[in-house]
């Protein structure tokens, strides 16, 4: 497997060209980059920049494992709002588009919410509506997928939505193609156990996310280092080889540059179990 990190990990306004430098110096393979609304990879980027960061990454010494975005917060799929379910579909064509040109195979996807109770101002949605909307986006964007090479990766994330490994799958099986699952071992441990997720996900799976998180916490504060926490990692790495997994696994961590050294040692502890 490829030790990546993510480009969240390191501060907002820090240049492209010094977190490859950076993730190199600290023992990383691959940097996740983001796309957002403002910054260096925007859904307006075009193809001669994205050129420009796939060279600075090459002569840093570092791969691209996939590109991520949070858009999905601000701009669902989820939503019965037709026009602006249409402005957060368009958004993900675009990720799709930037994978592309920056030559990685996955994004990962918010596809919107249920309800966010860790942050304030999110309405709710109805669940029923959330997922027939949702999927009637995803299957929109599968031709374009196919047509970039690039796997919508849905994240499990904690937006009350396909709350289960059997609700994953069948949500990513009725798309036809062109979808997967990017899976977070961290973000799925309230509600389940990663190496269950992984077993029934299988080859659905497109990227991993590493994170920890404590059970006795339970709230967007139990969220801790790697190997910290409740997941458990020997499980997890067992499952991923029996399914056959051998892509990119990322370390997520938001703003967190003094602990990179740190992070890139549990990574090695984690890939060595």
């Amino acid at each position: 497997m490829i030790k990546s990190i993510s480009q969240w990990a390191f501060e907002k306004e820090r240049p492209l060209d010094e977190v490859f430098k950076m993730a190199r110096e600290h023992g990383f393979d691959a940097v996740e980059v983001a796309i957002d609304k403002i910054g260096e990879i925007t859904p307006d980027t075009t193809e001669a920049e994205c050129a420009r960061i796939v060279e600075s990454a090459k002569s840093a010494g570092v791969q691209l494992s996939s590109l991520a975005s949070g858009l999905g917060w601000q701009n669902p799929m989820t939503t019965s709002d037709e026009t602006a379910r249409a402005e957060a579909t368009e958004l993900v064509a675009a990720s799709l588009r930037a994978a592309k040109y920056l030559g990685v195979d996955a994004i990962l996807c918010v596809p919107g919410f249920v309800g966010v109770d860790f942050a304030p101002g999110f309405a709710r949605h109805s669940y029923d509506e959330a997922y027939n909307n949702a999927l009637k986006s995803i299957i929109e964007l599968a031709p374009l997928a196919k047509e970039t090479g690039v796997t919508i990766g849905i994240e499990n994330v904690w937006n009350k939505f396909l709350l289960s490994p059997l609700e994953m799958r069948d949500f990513i099986d009725k798309v036809g193609g062109g979808a997967g699952c990017y899976f977070d071992v961290g973000n799925v441990l309230l509600t389940g156990y990663p190496d269950q997720w992984i077993h029934i996900l299988g080859e659905r799976i497109t990227r991993i996310h590493f994170k920890d998180f404590k059970n006795s916490v339970g709230t967007i504060d139990g969220f801790c280092d790697l190997l910290d926490g409740d997941v458990d990692y020997p499980a997890v790495m067992n499952a991923l080889r029996e399914v056959g997994y051998d892509g990119f696994v990322t370390a997520e961590f938001f703003g967190v540059e003094q602990d990179l050294a740190k992070i890139s040692t549990a990574m090695d502890k984690i890939l060595a179990m």
